[in-house]
């Protein structure tokens, strides 16, 4: 699996383009102004520091996981600093995802996959006036999570703990349009799939989806080119470690690849 993966990013690094190969007057203002925007912003400090102190965290909690599992750890009873080093995203990916929320106007924002809530934290910082609901389904790392919200003074983050074929629906039946919604959960075919097509209902053409780890896996492969093909859907963005997918009326349906 490992040797696949990384063939799958070297195939990637050879097909994807950067901001110059898009044809697209959308694709390359966000590619411009977002996703190769590399300054550093006054929140990244603040939260980079909470990843440092729980990378050097050594209590030992009990990780319920009802997903796909870790490539990394299959044991249950995890070091907050190994899930902090295996598990969080890394500064670049969750920088880019801040950015990305920063860009959109959002409402609400709803995060299907909490871990130590590093993620969280940015999507909070980026939009302080959208309300962030993150769903974890594990209690533990959920506890370690609203901690560092605590500690972050993080307003506007609602924590729920539960499993997420429960929760998410709910969720989205709660509001009215979906804004954002960035999918880390249960990394298989067809819990992400399940993921998609329930949000479909409420998603608009401002709407953006984000799934991460498009490519951990076979299934997942698949479910990133069923979200691609879904008549709904008119510009997605892989850049490898997250997919982007948007509903722009009035927009030809086009796929883009972009090196990250």
């Amino acid at each position: 699996m490992v040797l696949q993966f990384f063939a799958d990013y070297l195939k990637h690094q050879f097909t994807a383009k950067t901001r110059h190969g898009t044809h697209s007057p959308f694709v390359y203002q966000l590619a411009d102004e977002v996703i190769y925007d590399f300054s550093v912003k006054n929140d990244y400090k603040e939260i980079e520091a909470q990843r440092k102190k729980l990378l050097n965290d050594q209590h030992l909690i009990t990780v319920t996981d009802l997903g796909a599992g870790s490539h990394l750890n299959k044991n249950r009873t995890k070091k907050v600093s190994q899930i902090a080093k295996n598990a969080l995203k890394s500064p670049r990916l969750a920088q880019l995802i801040y950015r990305l929320a920063a860009n959109h106007q959002s409402a609400n924002i709803i995060e299907l996959g909490t871990c130590l809530g590093i993620t969280s934290a940015y999507l909070s910082k980026a939009q302080p006036e959208a309300n962030v609901l993150t769903i974890e389904g594990c209690p533990q790392t959920a506890e370690v999570a609203y901690q560092n919200f605590q500690e972050l003074d993080l307003k506007n983050v609602e924590l729920q703990v539960g499993n997420f074929n429960d929760l998410l629906p709910k969720a989205i039946e709660e509001r009215e349009t979906l804004d954002f919604v960035y999918i880390d959960g249960n990394h298989t075919r067809e819990a992400t799939l399940n993921y998609f097509y329930w949000c479909l209902p409420k998603v608009t053409e401002n709407t953006l989806l984000i799934f991460d780890d498009i490519y951990w896996s076979e299934g997942m492969k698949q479910a990133w080119e069923e979200i691609k093909n879904h008549p709904q859907v008119t510009i997605t963005v892989d850049l490898f470690w997250i997919g982007l997918v948007y509903f722009r009326k009035g927009k030809a349906k086009e796929n883009f690849k972009l090196k990250f």
